[in-house]
């Protein structure tokens, strides 16, 4: 095996993106950077090279453990990449009702108050 593999093409072959083109547009994108730097789709990687992918909007923090050039399963695919992401903060959701929506149902409001973190029982 070689001593390195195209970036696009192993970010394909973990799992990263769907499609070999979905990685290759994120490296257009300028979304995958190598070493800091910002990578081209047929940049070499290596062992041992830490990779930034920023995907929905979040970055995630790879480092090549094994290189490979053709898609593996998921469990092969998780042995290929140490990921160093650091955990998320937890979003908090909001209640959202379409405009027009009426006034909330009973059953509704207490969802929202619940969410909103506002139960009625809490004294």
């Amino acid at each position: 095996m070689s001593a390195s593999v195209r970036v696009d093409a192993w970010l394909w072959a973990v799992r990263v993106y769907k499609t070999r083109s979905a990685a290759t547009t994120a490296c257009r994108a300028g979304h995958v950077r190598v070493g800091g730097e910002r990578a081209k789709a047929a940049q070499p990687v290596r062992i041992g090279d830490e990779l930034r992918v920023r995907i929905a909007g979040f970055d995630r923090i790879l480092v090549v453990r094994q290189l490979l050039t053709k898609r593996v399963g998921a469990p092969l695919a998780a042995l290929a990449a140490e990921d160093r992401t650091p955990p998320r903060e937890p979003v908090a959701q909001l209640a959202v009702r379409d405009r027009g929506a009426g006034r909330p149902t009973k059953r509704e409001r207490r969802e929202i108050d619940r969410l909103r973190g506002r139960d009625a029982y809490d004294d």
